[in-house]
């Protein structure tokens, strides 16, 4: 039986293989992509909604601590009688 020397002549055929996965690889390189969903983009919209929602009570917060808010009577009315004539 004859044994041959692949260790002298540096030949490895799993570094052969690694290195064309590799060439192969960098061939087809791609940029990453990143896609927002629907319910993702609803989500972004409503933190905008909730951030103008905060500033609208802060100010009304304000006023009730100065004592400038005023609430007007018939206004609270008729939106009370606009909502239960609505509900039948």
């Amino acid at each position: 039986m004859k044994i041959h020397h692949i260790g002298s002549m540096n030949v490895n055929p799993y570094q052969r293989q690694f290195a064309k996965t590799e060439r192969l690889a960098a061939g087809k390189t791609k940029g990453d992509q990143v896609e927002i969903s629907k319910e993702a983009k609803e989500l972004q919209e409503a933190a905008s909604w909730e951030w103008a929602r905060q500033a609208k009570l802060e100010e009304l917060r304000q006023q009730i601590e100065t004592g400038a808010y005023q609430v007007d009577p018939r206004a609270v009315a008729k939106r009370m009688i606009d909502y239960y004539r609505n509900q039948r």
